[in-house]
């Protein structure tokens, strides 16, 4: 069996990865992180700063590194949680929820793991969130975790 984890640093992640672990002990497991090439447009626009489209091959370098780096941090989660886990960092294609099922796709995974919430805050209200995307355009089983409740 093949999980591929969707995994953003959200609480929403790691509890994701967490309850996959109890489910699926020793499994094979894809632990992704997606980064957005547009989410720097975004927060630079957000802040007053001039919107840029083309980003320098530095910022690229930058963003693709630390992405990597929360990749591996999900799939030493998934080693802790059980999982045989390993890190893959992609950019994504068109939008996050597109290159999760295209990544879930190219592994011919038999189970793609999802938190309920990540980190996509305002862009989610907006888009509809990344979960429910997955949801409902991939061709496999998706497993939806909620995050743990928390107390205001």
């Amino acid at each position: 069996m093949t999980i591929l984890i969707a995994y953003d640093g959200s609480d929403d992640a790691k509890a994701a990865i967490a309850f996959a672990g109890r489910q699926f002990p020793g499994q094979q497991a894809v632990v992704l992180t997606v980064w957005e090439r547009l989410a720097m447009t975004t927060a630079r626009a957000s802040a007053g700063l001039m919107m840029t489209f083309d980003q320098t091959g530095v910022e690229d370098e930058a963003v693709a590194e630390a992405m990597t780096a929360l990749a591996r941090q999900g799939a030493e989660l998934a080693r802790q949680a059980g999982l045989e886990a390993t890190p893959r960092c992609e950019p994504d294609s068109v939008a996050v929820w597109s290159t999760i099922v295209d990544v879930a796709d190219e592994l011919d995974a038999d189970l793609i793991v999802t938190g309920t919430r990540g980190l996509g805050g305002v862009r989610s209200l907006l888009l509809g969130s990344t979960s429910d995307r997955v949801l409902h355009h991939a061709r496999r089983p998706v497993l939806v975790v909620p995050g743990a409740e928390k107390d205001d």
